[in-house]
């Protein structure tokens, strides 16, 4: 094992998820659900206590396993979940309410995310995730951009791509996707961003502005 791997390995086990956050990420293998990694989650929880955040927007809602460690980072905010699948919202919504989330603070929105997003209010969101259709994400975080508030931040699991990102010979449509994304976002003088290793890779963008 490299050092790399090593090091990835001992991050994700050093995070201890509450018993309904494993129930979740449980039933999402079961599912077929690709959620993000435990320290994934602990690092996004982060970002969101860090940011205060009130209000968070979330593309992909799979079984709630990233809407729980959002607001296990921010207890007071309010959720906006949106995917197509009602079956797995409402799997979702049973774990948010076994980990006490009142209803009024959960909006789940049955859809696709590209019919969805366009009517969602801009500069709104203290925290958007993005982790949907794959194909999609340069879109998507186009429309985080402009849903996030002055000094949001858009954050996007997955980005390295199952080590595919990082190695140029691979040119097939989701890891050219991922890697024209993080090229266009490294050189936008609107943003400030940074993508973490953790998990599959998480990329973190701050919205400049007043």
């Amino acid at each position: 094992m490299s050092d790399n791997d090593a090091n990835w390995k001992f991050t994700e086990d050093l995070v201890i998820e509450s018993e309904i956050l494993a129930e979740a990420r449980a039933l999402s293998r079961e599912l077929g659900i690709d959620t993000i990694s435990p320290a994934t989650g602990a690092q996004c929880a982060v970002v969101a206590a860090v940011s205060g955040a009130r209000q968070i927007i979330e593309v992909g809602t799979g079984v709630g396993v990233s809407g729980l460690c959002l607001l296990a980072g921010a207890p007071g905010a309010h959720l906006t979940s949106i995917d197509t699948e009602v079956d797995h919202q409402q799997h979702a919504r049973t774990h948010f309410t076994q980990a006490q989330v009142s209803a009024n603070r959960v909006r789940l929105i049955t859809g696709d995310a590209g019919d969805v997003l366009p009517r969602m209010n801009e500069n709104s969101y203290d925290v958007v995730f993005v982790d949907a259709d794959p194909l999609s994400v340069i879109e998507y975080v186009e429309h985080g951009l402009r849903l996030a508030r002055p000094r949001g931040i858009v954050l996007v699991p997955h980005v390295l791509w199952r080590g595919r990102v990082a190695n140029p010979a691979q040119r097939d449509e989701i890891a050219t996707g991922f890697r024209t994304l993080l090229r266009e976002i490294s050189t936008s003088s609107a943003v400030v961003s940074a993508v973490s290793p953790v998990g599959d890779g998480l990329l973190q963008i701050i919205k400049l502005g007043d």
